[in-house]
């Protein structure tokens, strides 16, 4: 293993260790020994840089399941190099942030920095991953250390509720794209990424591109909350904030983006890859922006601003990916969205991050983050408020922070979409800058309203909590402090990315368009001249967002404001109630506590399964084959085995009906040693002595059987379940047997007999396919007996001791 995969891997072995260190080392906070972690990675992924902006992309090979094409081969270039120092960055600020927000006191600190690990290690192998099966590994990691994040104070009812919508959700998701994962496999006959991009034009020529697309793309938008899948995001907000921060705004909603921008690859030149990526970013982003304004909690509005921000970023990766389409060498029309993309990435983790702290020390602070309680903040937190303000404005887009750059560049990438002249946007194309602008007013209005709301007003500490409201202390603000720095910096000298950062990732999203050699050309400024439209846009969002903040009163109580639950969360509850119903109305079929229907049901369903198997493939294949004479000793002996199996049905004592059942075991065991297979004779004696000793010293003590009147309907159940099985028992053998004999088919009997030596060093075939061919099979039967035996004795000494039985 190289040092990349150690860097994947540390994270996990570090959430393995934080037990150990929080409970011996209990003066000082849990916090202060996971920070070490995120800002050694983070620095060593800095290391990266000069590499990646040169055009080197890293690859470090680990065999994992080769044989399956299953590899954990780690490749760093400009886009996993992005997401990696995300990751680690801000990951590195939300602990810092967290030792002063969680109480070593009251919080289990020891859980929460094992989930907060986990997540990190498993993004880390999300962005950096070059196998498809590797990445939906950690892909449902981080599923499941988000749920454990959001139901972190599990005794809130709304805390469950809001971990089991995401687990839902997501997991959904993460299933159809495993499912399109294999369908691309089936189409290249490879899981490596890299390998996918180069052979895109026999993925795009399969006619299971279009079911394998779009699989993957439920995936993409259920992780990165896409409409109508982000319903799981305001609820997750339930978390602590510094869970909030980290995985819904900087990066577990963009691990969605980012399998979006890898594939583009791919798929991208695809007109059904552009249109639904565009469509669902554009109805996300205006969804996302019209519901935050309805919120009157700060991380409701910030939750439903993810959402926007999320469906601005795809629907950029979507109108970029017509540069695949083209390829033509003059693709500056087209690579200015995935330009914006990439930098409204950065822009957003910097001011999402900033806010959601804010809004964190807002709530820890006043005791609420109710805007309708909240209100002059600004002289009692300035700190705070400043840092909410240099966010908000870059949310909203304004200059000169780093927000306006990106959303500038937004407005462009939209008007160019209308000199495309592809995918019939020549008709259609004017719709999609509207629909960017309007959303960009909503944009505006909600950070205008969150702000004024907060710390602009009349301070009353009667409606908070907490009487004494006061600043955050310092350690609390140093991280969005530096988030917000960022926002001025990278808004003021947007270029000291440009090159370093931005130009690598765009170059790993689009492969292929540049010659070798070649770089895009990124370079950001903030004025474009006064006729520029992006300008007149920007300018016609401000005045419609202060009108319509102005005359907020007028519609202040309208049902559309009071109005702040998401509508598609009712689908969701009456789906999952639906759900529910059904699954115990099937539980209680299946589930009636008698054995007899268990059996009935299992065996229904294998006779239905083979009845299948046989019909899909030609089968019973039975053949007139050239037999050797039975002797008429061993009919006799299959008579008297016929005979003791009939006469089971007919038995009602238990001891004798043991004594029958092991006759025809018994038997089964001569006829091994008639065809010459002594060692299959011996363990057939064996396990039948076993088994007869057991039955009869735990039967000996039973009471005795009952005659019960059996209806005639089950009677007929059983006899046809009987002759059923045995039907298809009987032809499923046959047919394995005449197959077998054809020239055409290889016997498996074969090739056991020339490899048992020479593969397993072993003489005895039957003990060699135990061990050996179908080892794994016995270490698991093995592992089942020990646990009905762990089981058995845990029963008895439960009932010796006189307790009860759970």
């Amino acid at each position: 293993m190289t040092l990349l995969h150690w860097a994947v891997l540390s994270p996990f072995i570090a959430a393995i260790l934080i037990p150990f260190l929080y409970k011996y080392l209990k003066r000082i906070h849990t916090g202060w020994f996971v920070l070490i972690l995120p800002l050694v990675l983070f620095i060593y992924f800095l290391s990266f840089i000069p590499r990646t902006s040169s055009g080197e992309a890293i690859l470090n090979n680990l065999d994992w399941v080769p044989s399956l094409g299953i590899n954990f081969n780690v490749y760093v270039d400009g886009l996993s190099l992005l997401f990696a120092l995300l990751i680690t960055g801000i990951g590195a600020l939300v602990v810092l942030y967290s030792i002063y927000y969680l109480s070593k006191r009251k919080e289990k600190l020891n859980n929460f920095y094992v989930y907060l690990l986990m997540f990190m290690g498993a993004m880390l192998g999300v962005v950096l991953s070059d196998n498809l099966i590797v990445i939906y590994v950690f892909w449902e990691v981080t599923s499941i250390a988000s749920s454990l994040l959001i139901s972190y104070w599990y005794t809130r009812e709304k805390s469950i509720y809001g971990a089991q919508k995401s687990m839902y959700i997501t997991v959904f998701g993460g299933l159809s794209m495993l499912a399109g994962f294999s369908l691309l496999y089936v189409i290249a006959g490879t899981f490596s990424i890299r390998e996918l991009i180069a052979n895109a034009d026999i993925v795009m020529a399969s006619g299971l591109f279009i079911p394998a697309m779009i699989l993957v793309l439920l995936g993409a938008f259920t992780k990165s909350a896409q409409f109508p899948f982000h319903i799981w995001l305001p609820d997750a907000m339930e978390a602590p904030t510094p869970v909030s921060a980290y995985l819904h705004s900087a990066t577990m909603v963009k691990a969605g983006i980012y399998l979006v921008a890898r594939l583009t690859g791919v798929f991208g030149g695809a007109p059904e890859w552009f249109w639904i990526i565009t469509i669902a970013g554009l109805v996300t982003l205006t969804w996302g922006s019209i519901s935050a304004v309805r919120q009157k909690d700060l991380k409701g509005i910030l939750a439903f601003s993810t959402i926007s921000q999320l469906g601005l970023i795809m629907s950029l990766l979507g109108t970029g990916s017509a540069a695949f389409y083209f390829q033509d060498g003059d693709n500056a029309l087209y690579m200015t969205a995935i330009l914006a993309a990439v930098f409204h990435l950065v822009n957003h983790a910097t001011f999402k991050g900033s806010l959601f702290m804010a809004a964190g020390i807002v709530d820890h602070e006043t005791g609420t983050r109710d805007i309708r309680k909240l209100g002059g903040l600004m002289t009692i937190m300035p700190i705070t408020a400043t840092i909410s303000l240099i966010g908000l404005a870059s949310m909203a887009g304004l200059p000169p922070f780093n927000g306006f750059l990106s959303k500038e560049m937004f407005l462009t990438g939209m008007l160019n979409v209308t000199e495309y002249g592809i995918f019939h946007l020549e008709t259609f194309g004017f719709i999609i800058p509207i629909i960017a602008w309007i959303a960009s007013v909503f944009t505006f209005l909600y950070c205008i309203l969150m702000f004024s709301k907060t710390f602009m007003g009349k301070f009353d500490s009667s409606k908070l909590k907490v009487q004494h409201v006061h600043e955050a202390p310092i350690g609390m603000l140093i991280s969005p402090i530096i988030l917000a720095v960022l926002v001025v910096v990278f808004g003021l000298f947007p270029n000291l990315l440009a090159y370093s950062i931005i130009e690598p990732a765009m170059a790993a999203i689009a492969p292929g368009i540049l010659s070798p050699g070649e770089f895009f050309d990124v370079h950001i400024t903030h004025w474009h001249g006064f006729l520029a439209p992006e300008l007149w846009m920007t300018i016609g969002v401000v005045v419609l967002g202060v009108i319509l903040f102005m005359t907020f009163k007028k519609w202040e109580n309208t049902a559309f404001y009071r109005g702040e639950r998401d509508l598609f969360n009712y689908a969701y509850d009456y789906g999952y109630d639906g759900l529910v119903k059904g699954s115990q109305w099937l539980t209680r079929i299946q589930m009636t506590g008698r054995l007899r229907d268990y059996f009935i049901y299992m065996c229904t369903f294998i006779i239905l399964i083979m009845a299948y198997t046989m019909y899909r493939y030609n089968l019973p294949a039975i053949q007139s084959l050239d037999l050797s004479p039975v002797p008429i000793y061993v009919w006799f002996v299959i008579a008297v085995f016929i005979g003791s199996v009939i006469v089971i049905p007919f038995i009602n004592n238990r001891v004798a009906l043991i004594i029958a059942t092991s006759v025809s075991g018994f038997i089964v065991a001569l006829l091994f040693v008639l065809f010459r297979a002594p060692d299959l004779a011996l363990t057939q004696l064996l396990i039948e002595t076993v088994s007869v000793i057991l039955f009869m010293l735990v039967f000996y003590h039973l009471p005795k059987l009952k005659k019960v009147k059996t209806p005639p309907k089950l009677k007929a159940v059983k006899l046809i379940i009987s002759i059923g099985f045995g039907l298809i028992i009987t032809l499923g053998s046959l047919s394995a047997f005449s197959l077998g004999q054809e020239a055409n088919y290889s016997s498996i009997s074969e090739y056991y007999t020339e490899n048992a030596k020479e593969e397993a060093g072993g003489y005895n075939i039957v003990n060699v396919i135990l061990v050996d061919f179908r080892g794994l099979d016995t270490m698991l039967e093995v592992l089942v007996v020990a646990l009905a035996v762990l089981t058995v004795v845990s029963l008895i000494r439960l009932r010796f001791k006189g307790s009860e039985d759970v």
